[in-house]
């Protein structure tokens, strides 16, 4: 493919995969090993109520409201499951469980007591990214990197997500060491003085915003699977949080390009007409790099070791 072909058809939505997979995989280290990687599954259920809302007050279903009304109702979310979880002294799994079912139930219920049930307001706002749609239009090639007036055309969800990425990745850096004390030993932490329950909430609202972010560019599908995939194959190669978190960056990478070629090329080399989903295809190949680690990474065994112990 050429760069008149490549760069405004394919460039942008990978891009946008990479970033958003990138920006889910930072926090997704410290929730898995923090056992609350379900979080992102638990957002994508919770986003219905802050949608409708953000509908029935703007009275629009762009893009801006949608977003800002589904933060809205994942940071409440994160905040009512931190709550229940500490203050009813339950597994966060349970804690989850009771939060995004009763609040994807209230937003069941306003679809239908309000005159949003007539309206074509759905969650793809949220949940279903396009990704293939997200093309460049006002590129002609390789040059268009540099011509203000093309670049005045992207597609405004990879701002968006550049943007989101590098608010992730100035989280990590400022409280490495913090995180990092907090999340293998909590009871040192607080005797150092880390308030460990501010950390904590920082954390799963940190990943909050990554997911709503991502949702809107690339869907829920690619957002649960980077949640956990790329952090759970990294910790079956070392035992070192720096190293996990690099190779957690580098499999995030590794899925979004390669599950995005696979797409669109996998089943024009198998004889096939059409394209498949990018979404699903770079969840898969996460999906795939996870089995690989699980049968093949050097610290499997130890892993499976501590589970049983």
């Amino acid at each position: 493919m050429s760069g008149e072909e490549f760069v405004p058809l394919s460039l942008t939505p990978l891009l946008i995969g990479t970033f958003a997979a990138i920006a889910c995989a930072l926090p997704g280290n410290f929730l898995v090993l923090r056992k609350q990687a379900l979080i992102g599954d638990a957002i994508s259920h919770v986003v219905l109520p802050g949608i409708v809302v953000a509908f029935l007050i703007t009275g629009t279903i762009s893009t801006w409201p949608m977003m800002l009304g589904a933060a809205g109702a994942a940071v409440v979310a994160v905040v009512l499951i931190e709550a229940i979880r500490r203050l009813g002294q339950i597994e966060p799994g349970a804690a989850m469980g009771v939060v995004f079912t009763t609040m994807f139930a209230v937003g069941v219920l306003l679809l239908e007591q309000t005159d949003t049930s007539t309206v074509h307001l759905d969650v793809e706002h949220a949940l279903y990214g396009n990704l293939e749609s997200l093309i460049w239009l006002d590129a002609t090639g390789w040059s268009s990197l540099l011509d203000a007036e093309a670049l005045s055309g992207l597609p405004p969800e990879l701002p968006r997500i550049a943007l989101t990425l590098v608010g992730v990745s100035l989280f990590t850096w400022l409280f490495w060491r913090p995180l990092k004390i907090s999340t293998f030993d909590e009871g040192f932490a607080r005797t150092v003085g880390i308030r460990t329950g501010v950390l904590g909430m920082a954390l799963v609202i940190t990943a909050a915003i990554a997911a709503v972010a991502a949702f809107d560019a690339v869907g829920s599908i690619i957002v649960i699977a980077m949640f956990i995939c790329p952090p759970a194959a990294a910790r079956m190669l070392t035992n070192r949080l720096e190293a996990q978190i690099a190779w957690s960056v580098v499999f995030a990478i590794a899925a979004a390009v390669s599950g995005y070629v696979l797409a669109g090329y996998g089943p024009l080399w198998l004889g096939g007409a059409d394209a498949v989903s990018a979404a699903g295809m770079i969840a898969t190949m996460s999906g795939l790099i996870l089995a690989a680690a699980a049968m093949f990474g050097p610290c499997r065994a130890r892993i499976g070791v501590r589970t049983s112990g």
